[in-house]
């Protein structure tokens, strides 16, 4: 059966089927022996003889896991300055990448794996897989401003909002309040409490989709059980 190359390079852990397509573009990419450039080529995974850079590229098992990322690392494969997620893993899941991202400053829930499709799904904004996360934040946070939040905001070109937001506990200094996003943009929740004269000082995401974070330590990982991958493709 053939399959389009660049979703043959996503499942091959090469990189995701976006960052693929570039690599295609690139010139980077030959198929029994004569490059390719052009999108929508396609390949039989047991036959056809696929490189990039020379180096040859040969399907993998599709793997799945969930990391509870701590403060302090990045979301990507290799990082010369930062200790990144895949660190985090076993040495034989290098080839791995993380499904979307959380910045260096937040913690939690993040999906790991080599299948193109399933990280598509979970990030592209059309799909809208719910995203939950706890934010403490600096001062009172008011119900006017989590209404803000929820109607959303124009932001450095970028419109911003949350699903909905709740307000857990609340004194004179500070506030601990759930949000659910469903677009996950750069440092979302920080710029929408940013906008309204807050500062998130801690940001941990507990949920993606139905998969609770749960007692899962920090800078440790799991494999998702095969009914937990279809609930979370069932958003999509």
């Amino acid at each position: 059966m053939k399959i389009r190359l660049q979703k043959f390079l996503a499942d091959a852990g090469v990189a995701s089927r976006r960052s693929s397509e570039k690599i295609i573009s690139d010139g980077r990419v030959q198929v029994n022996g004569k490059e390719v450039r052009m999108m929508g080529v396609k390949v039989d995974p047991r036959h056809d003889e696929v490189t990039v850079d020379g180096l040859p590229v040969r399907a993998r098992n599709k793997i799945y896991a969930a990391v509870n990322k701590p403060v302090g690392y990045v979301c990507s494969r290799k990082d010369e300055r930062s200790k990144t997620v895949i660190d985090l893993l076993p040495p034989d899941w290098s080839h791995l990448y993380p499904v979307g991202r959380l910045d260096k400053d937040t913690e939690g829930l993040i999906f790991v794996t080599n299948d193109g499709d399933f990280s598509l799904k979970l990030t592209h904004p059309r799909y809208a897989v719910p995203k939950t996360y706890f934010a403490f934040v600096a001062g009172r946070v008011s119900p006017a401003t989590l209404e803000k939040i929820c109607k959303g905001i124009e932001d450095k070109g970028e419109f911003l909002k949350a699903k909905s937001a709740e307000i857990h506990e609340i004194n004179n200094s500070h506030s601990t309040v759930e949000l659910v996003l469903t677009e996950g943009k750069n440092r979302e929740v920080r710029r929408l409490f940013a906008a309204h004269g807050h500062k998130v000082d801690q940001l941990s995401r507990t949920q993606i989709g139905r998969i609770r974070l749960g007692e899962l330590p920090v800078g440790k990982w799991r494999t998702l059980t095969e009914s937990e991958i279809k609930s979370l493709l069932a958003h999509t």
